[in-house]
């Protein structure tokens, strides 16, 4: 599912790189220049983020867009069906594990 080279993403799109996959779990690190988002998309899983980088997140969902700060290693959960786009809103890169629950 993330099997994205960077070589062929656009500089604008979210790079994830897969650290493992298999029937319980998903780990992966998403790597944000600035400016760069994800694309809107929805979250098939539970699933905790932890922050690598201080940054600013720009969330874009139903309810509009808001500014959310992460801080390094200051992880936080989300139930599955969240539906949004995220976009580096810093200067400078941003990086952060996922971690998905299958089961």
């Amino acid at each position: 599912m993330c099997e994205v080279s960077s070589a062929t993403t656009p500089a604008t799109t979210a790079v994830p790189y897969c650290d493992v996959d298999n029937d319980d779990v998903r780990v992966t690190r998403w790597s944000f220049e600035p400016g760069a988002q994800t694309g809107h998309h929805r979250h098939e899983y539970d699933y905790v983020i932890t922050p690598i980088t201080k940054s600013t997140m720009k969330i874009e969902d139903a309810n509009g867009t808001r500014m959310f700060e992460i801080e390094p290693g200051v992880s936080y959960y989300r139930k599955a069906g969240v539906e949004h786009n995220v976009t580096n809103a810093t200067d400078t890169p941003m990086i952060f594990v996922e971690v998905e629950m299958k089961r």
